[in-house]
Formats: structure tokens, C-alpha cells, sequence
């Protein structure tokens, strides 16, 4: 030893001291067999937790970031737990704790399991057999687990408040990486796929199963380690794949990846979107997913339901105490058979009157044979609608449709709608339609805020042209020109569009302004037959409305007339009646009265009567009667005389155009109003 260190040795003894016990520590810690602490551990931990715990090995690796590795680990489940005794069976747990961030957490940046066997539950009462800390302590824990990896390993969660059951199995594939997935210091590579989960479970009764693949860990907490993710995932008839990276799975902080999805039918998204979609045809979507914060977005979408295209964005916000769905969507030919229903059930292939609940409803065939098996003679959709649904998200959706497939019957052309659900309280305004060269202008507010749902529908026709209106109907009417302008007002309450017609109280109104009609038309509809001869031997011509209006007052889904009236220049057409929303079916009476003298006519009223879907009409036989027999009498006497009959001697008055106007005042400002521009289309 050099002479100078050991006179200092000597002048300074407690020098030595030190050095003796700074290399008897470090043997110490060389030779130390950790297991002589373990029953003094495990004694702690199971009297800490009220839980047993055991491991049969037991080893540090000390330093600011030490790593603890245990083997055959078993810790009991919480009392409350009956089906499994063990919460955690682990052939090999390694982990690390990082020094540095204690106390104010205690992080572990890496746990490797190795044949693990874990079941983590939760109670209704929010009880977890992962929490082992008092249940009433509600603040936030300081466990930072940064990321994961797994070698065939087996994990279960329970939750029976949700309620949600999963079960996944992983393991790491690559050879390779088996190795580094069982060491917490090896270094993560995620810039492949090593590690395969297969899932299964059940999410508010539905179920779902799949496969992901990712990189060497996944990541849960404050791990800045973004993961791969490739994955599949089937429920019921639905399909998804994503391809991407996640960050943080525990408490998502990261997405991006590219959504395919598909299905038969939208309605069975709702117990996972929480959405209450329609009982749609078979559908496709994908588009790029993205979570930043709180915030979906999910831009590129594209796809088709049905035979309809869609193409849009839309987003999707996680806040309390409802989320928020946007949604910007376009559609270049939309069939509105393809959407379904979007209260009740109705379908293109019924017309039925279904009295079955939207539950019922989720997935396209089961509804068209409730459909077809109740009341297949109504019109009006009685499907139930869970009100409670619309409690559950908020929502703002607009939709832009350059062309419309309709039925044939109905000269519809394009739509633009614009949704907004807030607080229970849904709304659509606009809800417009380009129809038979005009506009069919409707608002509906529905308030689910209670049990029992109450419906504010308000629909205006404005400046809709007559010869568009009919184009299927003979030339004499197709060629009338002139338009029409209506109004409709009611108010209901009810969970179904026949449960709150049923029960509606307002008013309906409708009018004609600049109108014109054939000559021939207007005297065959007072059974003129002079005046048809004389026209079919002279010629047609067109003949001015010069007034027309109708109303009906609606009380309790009973509607009744307070006007029916339609002026030509030669016929006063007058008219009466109700309809009954809740039996859907009609009485009215119409009754021609020409202005002018003519021969060979035999005036009559027209009765139209019956079901909404199966309309009659019949010739009121009294009055006709009565001309005929008179007729037939005075043939007897004089064939000349039975013409007396036959004669119209004109009771038709004019009339009083200014008070109908008045009458149908909002109708009439429809029929004259102008139509705002929009995108046009063709019927098909």
C-alpha cells in the first residue's frame, strides 16, 4: 500500500470504518437471497389487503429504477367476489419502479407477465376487486402502470352495472421478442406486429369477438409509446377492422387509424354507440379515426347504405353530461327506402302499420315480418320509439341529398335536413324537399324529456305546380297549370307516429292560386254530358280557378271541414267531410255545381270514402236516381220530355274568393311565397 494512504489510515481510523462497510454492503447485497424476507412480505401484503398472497421466488435488482421479479404469484379475490378465489395467478411477474417519481406517484414503467390468469370485477355499486385501498376514497390512485407485455396470458373483466363481460387472451408470436416480453428493463420495439390478442364478450347484452395485433407492448399510462394496431372485430352481423397506432389503452389519450365497418343492418350499433339508428338495409362505411382530448373525428367517411351513397365527416365528443355527435353528410343519390324509419318501423316492402318496439326492430328482416304479421292495412308507422334513447347523447347532423329515389307516386327531388338533439329535445329545421317544382317545407320537434313523447309537426307546401303534383294522371289534369300552397299544424303525444296522429290536435289548410283546368275535365266532373259532346265536336279549352280552398280543424286525431270549396269560371265545386287519424279512414262529400245552363246533365255529389290505403268513391245515388226515374216517367209520355230531367238549370253562385283567401290565408302565402334555391335532381 502506498505509504501516504496508509498514514492517512492511521491518522484517520473512521476512513477505514467506512471502506470496511462500503464492501461488506456490497457483498452483502451480492450474496443476499431475497427470499429471506418473502414470508415476512407476504405476511405483510396479505394483512395489509385482507388477501392472501403468496409467490415462490423472490428477486431485486436494485437501483434508481429497481425491477422486481416474483414467480408462481397468487393473490385472493376481494370477499364479495363468489366465482373465482384467485383476482391474479402469475407464472412470472417482472416490473420496475421508477425512484425518481416518488412520492407524488408511484410509476412503473414496465410490467412483463408471463402465464398470467387475471380476473379484475366491478359491482353495480361501483365496488372493484382491484381497488384495495377504503371504497368511499374517491381520489384519483397513484399507480402509473406505462406499458405492457404479455406471454400467454388470460385476462377477464366483469362488469355487472355496464352491463360488460370480456375476456382476452395474449401472447407474444415472434420468437424474436419472447424473450424481451418477459424482461421489464428490455427495450420496447412497436415497429412491428409480435403480440396477438383474441377477445370475446358481451356489451349491453350484445356480443362481439375478435383479433388485434401489435408491437412488443401495449401502453397504458403517461408512456409517450404509441402501439401498433391492426384488429378485427365481429358482433352479431357486424364487422369492423382498424389499422393504426393507439396510445395509452387504459385511458386512451391517442388514436389514429383507418375505420372499415359493416353490417346488415345500423340499428345494431346502438348498444355500443348508444345511438338509436334506424332498422337500415346492409351497410359499409370507413373512413380516418382520430382522437385528440376528449374528441372523435372521423374525416374521409365514404361508403354506401343500401343502394345510397354517403360521404361526409363527423365527430364525436366524450363530455359530460351528454356526449356530442356532429355529423356533415352528403349524399349524390339517396333512396329514402334505404334509410328506414326514423321513428317506428316502416319499410319499402310493407306499408303496414307494425306495432312493434325499435328493439325489435334491429335487424332488417325481423322487421319486415313484424311488419307484414300486424295490422297490414294502416299507413301510419306504429312502431314504439325508446324516448329514452334520445336522453342518452346530444347531437347535431345536417344532410344534403342531390337526388332522391322515391317511390313513383310521390315527385320528390332532393333534401336538406338539418338535426339538432339537446337535453332530450330533438329538432329538425330545416327538413326540406324540392317537390313537383316546388317545396315541401317541414319542422318537427319532438320532447322525450318524459316517458310519453310529445310531437310539434309543421309542414308547409309552397308554390307546388299542379301539372307536376299528378304526373301520372291523364293530360286533361297533368295539363292544368297553377299552384298550390298548404299548410299543416298539428301537436300529439304518443311514442309512435300513430300513437301521436291518433291523438293531435290542430289544423290543416290548403290552396290554389293561378290555376287552370281542361273544359272537358271540369264538365265530365259534373256528369255534363251536353256540354261534353259540344266539346268533344269543338274542342277542348282550358278554363281559370278562379279560386280554391280547403281546411280542416283537428281535434283528438279527428279532422273536420270548416271549408271545401273550388271555383271555376262554370262550376262551383263545394265539399264536407272528416278523417280519423286514429282508424285512419275518410268520409268526404263532393258536390259539382255548374254556374250555366246545359242539357243532358246528370249532377250528382261524389262520395270518396274508406281507408287511407284503400280509398273508395261511389256516385251519390239519390239525387242521380231521381233524375233518371223522372226521365224514364216522362219518356213513357213523351220521348221529348225526358230530356225536362235532364236539363241543368245552373245553381252554382259565384264565390266569395276574398273570404275563402282569408280562410286558407296561410296556405295561400305558401302557394305564392318563393321557393329558396337549392340543388335540384330528377325523379326516378
Amino acid at each position: 500500500m502506498n505509504p501516504s494512504r496508509r498514514t492517512l489510515l492511521r491518522r484517520h481510523p473512521i476512513w477505514m470504518g467506512l471502506a470496511l462497510l462500503v464492501a461488506a454492503a456490497v457483498v452483502f447485497v451480492a450474496l443476499f437471497d431475497w427470499n429471506w424476507v418473502r414470508p415476512s412480505l407476504e405476511r405483510y401484503i396479505s394483512n395489509k389487503t385482507e388477501r392472501e398472497f403468496r409467490t415462490s421466488d423472490l428477486h431485486v435488482k436494485l437501483g434508481l429504477t429497481p425491477t422486481i421479479r416474483m414467480r408462481d404469484v397468487y393473490f385472493g379475490n376481494a370477499a364479495w367476489a363468489k366465482d373465482e378465489p384467485a383476482m391474479a395467478q402469475v407464472e412470472m411477474v417482472e416490473f420496475s419502479v421508477s425512484l425518481r417519481d416518488l412520492p407524488e406517484k408511484i410509476l412503473v414503467p414496465r410490467v412483463a407477465l408471463t402465464r398470467p390468469d387475471l380476473v379484475f370485477e366491478r359491482l353495480p355499486d361501483n365496488r372493484k376487486n382491484w381497488i384495495l385501498s377504503d371504497p368511499a376514497d374517491t381520489s384519483p390512485s397513484k399507480l402509473r402502470i406505462s406499458t405492457l407485455s404479455v406471454d400467454h396470458g388470460r385476462l377477464r373483466y366483469i362488469d355487472h352495472g355496464e352491463p360488460f363481460e370480456l375476456e382476452v387472451r395474449g401472447t407474444t408470436f415472434d420468437p424474436a421478442a419472447q424473450e424481451k416480453a418477459k424482461d421489464a428493463d428490455a427495450r420496447p420495439d412497436n415497429n412491428r406486429y409480435t403480440t396477438q390478442y383474441d377477445f370475446k364478450g358481451s356489451y349491453h347484452h350484445a356480443s362481439f369477438s375478435g383479433r388485434a395485433l401489435t408491437g412488443d407492448v401495449l401502453s397504458f399510462q403517461e408512456s409517450g409509446v404509441p402501439f401498433p394496431l391492426q384488429g378485427r372485430l365481429d358482433a352479431g352481423t357486424t364487422r369492423a377492422a382498424v389499422e393504426g397506432t393507439i396510445a395509452d389503452a387504459a385511458d386512451i389519450s391517442g388514436i389514429d387509424v383507418h375505420l372499415r365497418i359493416k353490417g346488415q343492418t345500423l340499428a345494431n350499433l346502438y348498444p355500443f354507440l348508444l345511438l338509436p339508428l334506424p332498422a337500415s338495409p346492409p351497410y359499409r362505411l370507413q373512413g380516418h379515426l382520430v382522437l385528440k382530448g376528449n374528441r372523435y373525428t372521423m374525416d374521409d367517411l365514404a361508403g354506401h347504405i343500401g343502394s345510397s351513397d354517403v360521404s361526409g365527416k363527423g365527430a364525436y365528443v366524450a363530455r359530460k353530461p351528454r356526449p356530442l355527435l356532429t355529423a356533415d353528410l352528403h349524399s349524390k343519390r339517396l333512396n329514402l327506402a334505404d334509410l328506414g324509419p326514423l321513428i317506428g318501423v316502416q319499410t319499402q316492402e310493407s306499408g303496414g302499420k307494425p306495432a312493434v318496439s325499435q328493439a325489435e326492430s334491429s335487424s332488417r328482416p325481423v322487421a319486415k315480418s313484424k311488419e307484414k304479421a300486424i295490422d297490414p292495412d294502416h299507413l301510419l308507422p306504429a312502431g314504439s320509439f325508446d324516448g329514452s334513447r334520445l336522453q342518452k347523447i346530444d347531437a347535431e347532423v345536417d344532410l344534403v341529398a342531390t337526388q332522391l329515389v322515391v317511390p313513383e307516386a310521390l315527385p320528390l327531388q332532393s333534401l336538406k335536413a338539418s338535426l339538432r338533439l339537446q337535453d332530450a329535445r330533438l329538432k329538425i329545421d330545416p327538413l326540406d324537399f324540392a317537390f313537383a317544382g316546388g317545396t315541401l317545407a317541414a319542422k318537427v320537434a319532438l320532447d322525450a324529456r318524459e316517458p310519453t313523447i310529445r310531437s310539434d309537426v309543421q309542414i308547409d307546401l309552397q308554390r307546388v305546380r299542379i301539372g307536376q303534383l299528378f304526373p301520372a294522371m291523364p293530360a286533361t289534369v297533368a295539363k292544368g297549370a297553377g299552384r298550390v300552397g298548404a299548410t299543416l299544424r298539428l301537436k300529439g303525444t304518443g311514442n309512435s307516429i300513430a300513437d301521436a296522429a291518433a291523438k293531435a290536435d290542430g289544423r290543416i289548410a290548403a290552396t290554389v292560386v293561378n290555376g287552370r283546368i281542361s273544359n272537358l275535365l271540369d264538365a265530365a266532373s259534373g256528369l255534363n254530358g251536353g256540354k261534353v259532346l259540344a266539346l268533344l265536336l269543338g274542342g277542348d279549352k282550358d278554363i281559370v280557378i278562379r279560386c280554391g280552398g280547403v281546411n280542416f280543424d283537428v281535434a283528438g286525431g279527428r279532422g273536420k271541414s270548416t271549408l271545401f270549396v273550388i271555383d271555376t269560371e262554370q262550376t262551383q265545386v263545394l265539399g264536407s267531410g272528416s278523417f280519423d287519424l286514429a282508424h285512419e279512414r275518410f268520409d268526404l262529400t263532393v258536390a259539382p255545381k255548374p254556374k250555366e245552363v246545359g242539357l243532358l246533365s246528370l249532377r250528382t255529389p261524389v262520395r270518396l270514402h274508406g281507408s287511407f290505403k284503400q280509398p273508395e268513391f261511389e256516385i251519390v245515388k239519390g239525387p242521380l236516381a231521381t233524375r233518371l226515374g223522372a226521365a224514364l216517367g216522362l219518356a213513357a209520355v213523351n220521348p221529348l220530355a225526358a230530356l225536362v230531367p235532364l236539363v241543368e238549370t245552373g245553381p252554382g253562385e259565384e264565390t266569395n274568393c276574398a273570404s275563402v283567401e282569408r280562410q286558407v290565408a296561410g296556405a295561400a302565402k305558401q302557394a305564392a311565397g318563393s321557393v329558396p334555391r337549392r340543388q335540384g335532381g330528377t325523379k326516378r
